[in-house]
């Protein structure tokens, strides 16, 4: 064997074996990014009590949003991204539950992460979402929140405080009645 033949195989043989790794860990975690979870089971999390961290989005579709602007109203942070298939099974609860709430003190908020912007606003049109949704693409909300998988939401009350956090797909009895709950506090 030549030199040259011992340098491409040299640097061949890592090569292809980092590819075989990224090709099994892409597969094996059904391409979720940086092993985030899919909650497909609806639980009550635990959570840091305390004041919610504020944060700014940008809005899909145009626009900004600053968490602290909606002081004054009980508010739903739904952590989602359009690749999730429990995601896609709520949304139109979520939608139903929205547009029941309307004129009420109750606002929702779509954070939008680890996501394709494209396939994002697809999802927003298919599911009729009319809520403010943003587009967290580098995670920083979500990490900021603990998120630990998706859908995650978490409910702030009128003066900024957390209140509760529920992981997986919500139904729209769980989620009228969780709100419900927080007006009357």
């Amino acid at each position: 064997m030549t030199k040259r033949s011992w340098i491409v195989l040299g640097g061949g043989v890592p090569l292809a074996a980092l590819i075989a790794l990224l090709t099994w860990a892409s597969i094996s975690t059904g391409g979720n990014p940086g092993g985030l979870a899919v909650n497909s089971d609806l639980v009550e999390s635990r959570f840091e009590a305390g004041p919610a961290m504020d944060f700014e989005l940008d809005l899909i579709g145009g626009g900004t949003l600053k968490l602290s602007d909606l002081r004054g109203k009980v508010v739903m942070v739904d952590f989602w991204a359009a690749w999730c298939p429990p995601c896609r099974a709520e949304a139109p609860a979520l939608a139903r539950v929205y547009e029941e709430f309307q004129g009420q003190p109750v606002e929702f908020v779509g954070v939008d992460i680890w996501d394709n912007i494209g396939d994002a606003e697809i999802f927003l049109l298919q599911e009729g979402q009319s809520y403010p949704n943003g587009f967290d693409a580098s995670g920083v909300v979500a990490i900021d929140y603990g998120v630990r998988g998706i859908p995650e939401k978490y409910f702030i009350g009128p003066d900024g405080s957390l209140l509760k956090k529920l992981s997986g797909p919500l139904t729209e009895t769980v989620l009228r009645d969780t709100i419900n709950e927080l007006l009357g506090r």
